[in-house]
């Protein structure tokens, strides 16, 4: 055959190297022969076969997938190409063995079957961790057929019947693999051969393939090889995977069990010793004819018939057998349900027969409870059953109507027009506009017509109300003739009356009367007790329901009307004061004027007090005499700033009610940046200003800078910012200081005091109040909370929380090192990176001891929400309540509540925030059981801690105290986030 040739070629083709691909190793196992079964091909040269030998191998491997993957968890977070994971193909739904080739998104991946060779897109979710005794070497073995090569102007068509061709060839067939060499990848260069076929011949013939060409100066054989990208876009030609869309019936790529000749007459054998191991009649004939078996192929497939014959014979026994336990299990409850009515039956007849015994004395008794309580209800008035007081409202309606007055639809047309061109002032920009305001005007709209149904109310009262008459009339008349045979029976029974009054009419007909009375008792009792019928609540309810309608027409038309003229004596007060305002930014500019000056003389003087400490010869006192003026120059700078901020507040205000157009006549002063920013950010201030020391050992994630301002010590937190992210800094630090702003002293957060720009470095400043040892971790790492304290300072994160929540904020940053506590009394939550998202906020898996703060729904790839938040909180509040106890966690990473002895409200709120994940909301929280103070206590006021107030105080009292924080700060004893 033409791939063994000389030994000289032989020798040469062993050491051949081609371009493109990793240099060939010389292989120990040369001319090593080889059975292997062909499972997938990927072009005609190359395919992937398994060996005979490890058939059971593939049968272990699948029945140790099948019982370890379905209970595994999904992979998370970067895969690693090296690992092994198990996979879930999506033509037979079983579990293989796989490794990740690439990750396409988020959410799918291209896997490589390792035991089989095809590869298929998956999902996260079908891709899972297996144990560490799955993780060997993979079944399949990747081939290359020796000494040929694709040609390089082969066309995809070509490619793809080059691809078929060789796998008619070695698909589902033993061949023999001649061995001649082994890249460093692990593709091995081989001679095939099945029975007498030269299958690398065969292939070349067809011309799918080429034969290597020589190059005699280097006695090496180059393969060339199609450009990478185009072998791709030919195995990817049709959408992965493969299988999928193939219509050829010959699906070379589906990793399913393959089992060969010797193979079946092993499991045959163990099948018949006891173990129930079933396999696809597919494999089994597949594997049957591969071996050469003397069964015709037409015996085969009648033995396929007869055992789906067999296989649909046993399905319809086993329904028919279903059918008949249903019918017996109905004829039994049948059979029970007869003698229940049997049953039944014979007690009504009992009682029938007993009851016949006191029929007239039972009914008498009836019939005069019944005559009483007629009694008791004509004493009270009926007249609200039949509308009375419908009526009465309908009069009313009609007589007192308001009317509405002429001007109020003048009046609504000129309001309108006032407020339409105040809201296009306001989303006015600073360009020319090119169409005119145009006037919208609301249609009103028009009332439904009640005439019809209340007439139809009137008609039913007044039938109602005859029917009534009537039933009342033929019930006296029956009582009247009930009392008028009472009075001759008295008469017949009285022994001293002599003459006879015994008539036929006046015993006999008493059933009679009996009967008539009972049945006008009986009518007037249920018009008068019972409820209405349909028809009757229909009308009913249709006549209230245009009463009320027109009752709350009137009563919108007063309110509307009141409102009117209450906003009018506004409008005119607004315009009153309109008129004697004018909006001037002359004190603005002022104020800036000054605060340039004065920063000018404030750098001058850090110059110069440079310059006079690298001098050899400086004056001590001329130097402390320096710091005194910088002091005081820096503080007049803070104190401009203030009077800055007030100013671009009343501006604001100026602006939101009056004077929209007020920041496009003066873009100079930069208003509108002041009120994106819900007036935090400040452009008087500048880094250069500030005494400031940097913080080393709180800088890990961003820098950090220790100052002091008016007496206070106050923390510097830089954001690196580009033209995009500063944007949204100052957004997401507005939403945030908004929220603070509104609730102030109750908010329960930590209050942004400066937000400014460097103008030299691309950085974001934001200036908080500095609190030293005061989050939770430092505070319980030397003096833990007790329970009270606890349960006071999670109250005021619970609060902050809620005024996060209120304005539509995830926080998604809660921890141990972002919560404090001021005082041991009152907790604040701090801030949050307003350079990242919800989403990176959240994706960080924060840890309080052993206990991840990360919610379920977190792990599980979910967006945040405020439960997630409250997740978070839980564990915190857990955390505090067991002090340095262990966690034991389930398989979801919740702890276990049963093992800590907690107060029973607190053990009820852990429970509804962490194990049970109810939709609690913080105000929810807020209002727990555990969190009720005793009468008479209060939670302390913590505006004095979160409200930021300039201070004055003396000079050495202020050193004292930045000197022992900053020493504290040196000593690693504070954290911030």
């Amino acid at each position: 055959m033409w791939g063994l040739g000389h030994s000289s070629r032989t020798s040469v083709a062993g050491s051949a190297s081609f371009s493109g691909i990793v240099q060939m190793e010389e292989d120990k196992h040369c001319n090593k022969v080889e059975d292997v079964v062909g499972s997938h091909v990927e072009d005609a040269v190359t395919f992937w076969a398994q060996s005979i030998n490890r058939n059971k191998d593939i049968m272990k491997i699948g029945c140790s997938l099948s019982e370890v993957c379905p209970l595994a968890n999904s992979v998370f977070g970067n895969l690693d190409p090296k690992k092994i994971y198990g996979g879930l193909f999506s033509e037979d739904k079983c579990w293989y063995r796989c490794q990740v080739l690439k990750v396409i998104n988020d959410e799918k991946c291209l896997v490589r079957y390792i035991d089989y060779g095809n590869t298929e897109i998956l999902n996260r979710s079908d891709i899972v961790e297996i144990p560490l005794d799955l993780q060997f070497s993979s079944v399949a073995k990747k081939y290359r057929l020796w000494g040929l090569q694709i040609p390089s102007s082969q066309e995809v068509t070509q490619f793809d019947q080059g691809r078929t061709f060789l796998g008619s060839l070695i698909f589902e067939k033993e061949i023999k693999m001649r061995i001649k060499a082994t890249y460093q990848d692990g593709t091995v260069i081989a001679q095939a051969e099945y029975g007498n076929v030269d299958i690398g011949e065969e292939v070349a013939k067809k011309g799918f393939a080429e034969k290597c060409r020589l190059t005699s100066s280097t006695n090496t054989c180059e393969e060339k090889k199609s450009d990478p990208g185009q072998l791709v876009l030919r195995n990817l030609k049709s959408p992965i995977p493969l299988w999928g869309h193939r219509s050829s019936q010959s699906n070379f790529t589906r990793p399913k069990g393959r089992l060969s000749g010797r193979m079946c007459l092993d499991l045959k054998n163990e099948n018949d010793a006891g173990n129930n191991v079933t396999f696809p009649k597919e494999n089994l004939a597949v594997g049957d004819f591969n071996l050469g078996s003397n069964v015709s192929l037409a015996k085969i497939k009648q033995d396929q018939k007869l055992i789906e014959e067999n296989e649909k014979l046993k399905t319809e026994k086993e329904v028919l057998l279903e059918r008949c336990k249903a019918l017996e299990l109905k004829v039994e409850q049948t059979a029970q349900e007869l003698q229940q009515e049997k049953a039944t039956t014979m007690d009504l007849t009992k009682r029938l027969e007993s009851t016949l015994k006191t029929c007239i004395g039972t009914r008498m008794k009836n019939l005069a409870a019944k005559v009483e309580i007629l009694k008791e209800i004509r004493r009270v008035s009926i007249s609200v059953r039949f509308g009375n007081d419908l009526s009465d409202a309908i009069q009313v309606l009609d007589e007192d109507c308001f009317t509405i007055p002429a001007s109020l639809n003048e009046l609504e047309l000129i309001w309108a027009e006032y407020n339409l061109a105040q809201e296009k002032i306001q989303t006015c920009e600073n360009v020319d506009l090119s169409a005119s305001l145009e006037a919208v005007y609301g249609q009103a709209k028009e009332g439904i017509n009640s005439e019809e149904i209340l007439e139809k109310f009137n008609d039913w009262r007044c039938n109602k109300r005859e029917e009534f008459t009537n039933v009342r009339s033929e019930t006296e008349t029956c009582i009247q003739r009930l009392v008028a045979w009472f009075q001759n029976t008295l008469k017949a029974f009285d022994l001293s009356v002599e003459k006879s009054l015994i008539s036929d009419d006046t015993i006999d007909n008493i059933d009679e009367i009996l009967k008539n009375t009972e049945s006008g008792v009986c009518k007037e009792l249920e018009i008068s007790l019972i409820e209405q019928g349909d028809a009757d609540k229909e009308i009913i309810l249709k006549t209230c329901s245009q009463v009320l309608q027109k009752i709350r027409s009137e009563e919108s038309l007063i309110a509307t009307v009141q409102s009117k003229y209450k906003d009018s004596v506004e409008f005119k007060k607004q315009i009153i004061e309109c008129l004697n305002k004018s909006p001037s930014v002359d004190n603005l500019l002022s104020i800036k004027k000054t605060l340039k000056g004065l920063k000018a003389r404030l750098r001058w003087k850090l110059v110069e007090k440079n310059n006079l400490e690298e001098s050899d010869d400086h004056d001590g006192s001329e130097i402390e005499t320096i710091k005194q003026e910088i002091t005081q120059l820096r503080n007049s700078v803070f104190q401009g700033i203030y009077h800055e901020q007030e100013e671009y507040a009343k501006l604001s205000s100026l602006v939101e009610k009056w004077f929209p157009e007020l920041p496009l006549l003066h873009p100079e002063i930069g208003l509108l940046k002041y009120m994106n920013s819900g007036g935090l950010l400040t452009m008087s201030l500048e880094r250069d200003l500030l005494d400031a020391e940097p913080m080393k050992e709180l800088s890990s994630k961003r820098p950090l800078i220790c100052t002091e301002v008016n007496g206070q010590i106050i923390l510097l937190k830089g954001y690196s910012v580009d033209v995009d992210t500063e944007a949204r800094v100052i957004q997401r630090a507005a939403a945030y200081h908004t929220a603070w702003r509104e609730a102030k002293g109750e908010s329960g957060l930590l209050p942004l005091i400066f937000l400014f720009l460097c103008k030299s470095d691309p950085m974001a400043y934001l200036m908080v109040p500095y609190y030293p040892r005061a989050n939770l971790n430092a505070v319980q790492s030397t003096m833990p909370l007790t329970s009270e304290e606890a349960l006071k300072v999670m109250k005021g994160v619970a609060q902050g929380l809620h005024t996060l929540h209120k304005a539509d904020i995830i926080h998604g940053s809660l921890h141990q090192n972002n919560v404090f506590a001021l005082n041991r009394q009152h907790g604040i939550v701090g801030d949050f990176d307003f350079t990242k998202s919800v989403s990176q906020r959240t994706s960080v898996n924060m840890m309080v001891g052993d206990l991840s703060l990360l919610s379920p729904e977190l792990k599980m790839g979910k967006p945040a929400s405020p439960s997630s938040d409250l997740y978070a909180y839980g564990c915190l509040l857990l955390w505090l309540s067991v002090q340095n106890q262990e966690f034991e966690t389930n398989e979801d990473g919740i702890p276990k509540m049963d093992q800590f002895h907690l107060d029973d409200n607190v053990k009820s709120l852990l429970c509804s925030l962490i194990c049970c994940r109810s939709s609690m909301t913080a105000e929810q929280v807020l209002n727990a059981d555990c969190f009720l103070l005793p009468k008479g206590k209060s939670m302390p006021n913590s505006e004095k801690y979160t409200e930021y107030i300039p201070k004055k105080e003396e000079e050495e009292l202020k050193v004292k105290n930045l000197d022992k924080d900053k020493e504290k700060t040196r000593n690693g004893e504070a954290s911030f986030d």
